[in-house]
This record gives C-alpha cells, sequence and structure tokens, in this order.
C-alpha cells in the first residue's frame, strides 16, 4: 500500500502526507502527522498559504548550505523552520555509483546527522511535520523511511511508498537531463532518478545486516530510547 494523500501546494510537485500507511501491528500512520516534500522556493503564496494551513509545526530542510543560499525556503525566517543538513560539506557528492549505494553510503558516513534529523521530527511541538530535501526524493526517502519503520512501518510499504517520488518529478527529472549538454555526465543522472521499491529497500537492509535495524543505526548517531518512543507516539494514530 502506498499512501494516497498527494498534497496541492502549488508549486511544490512532490508534497504528499505519508497517513494511512499501515503499521505490522495493524495501525496506521495517522494523518496530518508526517509529510514529504520537495524544496519550497518555488511555492506560490497560495502554497505557503496551504502549508500554514495544514496545522504544520515544523519544516525540516535536510539540503547543504550551499542549497539554501542558491535556493531559500520562504518559511527560512520563520518560528516553522528548522534546517539539519545530513551531510557535510566536505561529502562527495558519489555521482558515479549506484543509487542504494550512495544512500548507503551517506548514512555510514553521517550517522550523527541523520540522528538529529530524525530527533527534530521527535522532538517538535505538536502538529505535523514537514521533511524535505531538493527534489524530496534522496535525503528525504532515506529519513521519511527510518522515521516510518520506526513507527512499524513494514519495508515493502515504506518502498511502494518511497516509488512514488518518481512519477511526481518526472517533468522536472526530464528537464534536468535536457539542461546537460555532457552524454556521459547524462546517462549518469539519467540512472540516478528512478526510484523503484528495491533502492530504500536495499538501503534498509543494509542498516538491518550492519547496524541491527534503524533503531541502531541512529543510537550509533546518538538518538534516543526516549526519542524512538516520541517518534512512534508522534507518527502513530
Amino acid at each position: 500500500m502506498a499512501s494516497p494523500n498527494h498534497l496541492d501546494w502549488p508549486n511544490c510537485l512532490n508534497a504528499r502526507d505519508v497517513g494511512g500507511l499501515p503499521t505490522s501491528d495493524g495501525g496506521a500512520i495517522r494523518l496530518g502527522a508526517l509529510i514529504r516534500t520537495d524544496n519550497h522556493s518555488r511555492l506560490t503564496p497560495e502554497g505557503i498559504a496551504a502549508v500554514e494551513a495544514y496545522g504544520v509545526s515544523r519544516i525540516i530542510d535536510l539540503r547543504r548550505d550551499r542549497e539554501c543560499e542558491s535556493l531559500p525556503s520562504p518559511f527560512a525566517r520563520t518560528p516553522l523552520y528548522c534546517h539539519v543538513a545530513v551531510q557535510n560539506p566536505a561529502d562527495p557528492d558519489n555521482e558515479t555509483m549506484t543509487l542504494d549505494e550512495i544512500y548507503i553510503t551517506m548514512l555510514d558516513l553521517r550517522p550523527a546527522l541523520f540522528a538529529t534529523a530524525l530527533g527534530a521530527i521527535a522532538d517538535a511541538p505538536p502538529g505535523g511535520v514537514v521533511v524535505h530535501c531538493a527534489g524530496g526524493k534522496d535525503r528525504t526517502g532515506m529519513v521519511v523511511a527510518m522515521a516510518l519503520r520506526i513507527a512499524g512501518v513494514e519495508p515493502e510499504t515504506i518502498g511502494a511508498d518511497y516509488a512514488l517520488t518518481e512519477g511526481r518529478l518526472a517533468s522536472d527529472s526530464a528537464a534536468v537531463l535536457e539542461g546537460i549538454a555532457d552524454l556521459r555526465i547524462r546517462e549518469i543522472m539519467r540512472g540516478l532518478q528512478p526510484t523503484p521499491p528495491r533502492i530504500i529497500l536495499n538501503t534498509l537492509a543494509h542498516l538491518d545486516t550492519k547496524y541491527d535495524g534503524v533503531a541502531g543505526y541512529l543510537e550509533t548517531g546518538g538518538f534516543t530510547a526516549a526519542q524512538a518512543n516520541a517518534l512512534r507516539t508522534r507518527l502513530r494514530a
């Protein structure tokens, strides 16, 4: 099952509420608790108003500093905004790796940063939490996947939700490819655009194998048991 809760936040292309996703014990993620999107720099005034009207209490921006400076968030100077970069400025982009290899490398390299991002969801004021990066695909995909896993959502369900992003970003992805003159780089980028479920499933399997699961991985970065409990309570209906 994938979330049908696509949000009309003009001009956000990849906004959806993951509420309704089932948990392994027969429960579900609460509607309005966790929203995943692409970056907000293109939001119209109507889009900004729609975000504010949705009951959002925190917006977590996972982008690097240079991305935030290039395409600033319209919420950056508001109490809603929380910038938690999950990459160090010196970290490589690793474009020559497969997408799941990139994810695994990022996670292994920066557990403390990802733990901070998950902690920002758990510790947010009452209300909905929006998580975004540039396209709402990679960094957002990893953070949301880990949050859902802590809340008890099965990997296959997480993979189905992750796969929805490809269609939402299709027009932007095509435009990116058209703007790349170097054919070699264009083909590398083309290979990084699809979001089949296996990408996030391989990533979660790596965390299971190396860290005994998402909780074990986040614990190495300083995420506490109290935060895990708060996250579950926040997300579950």
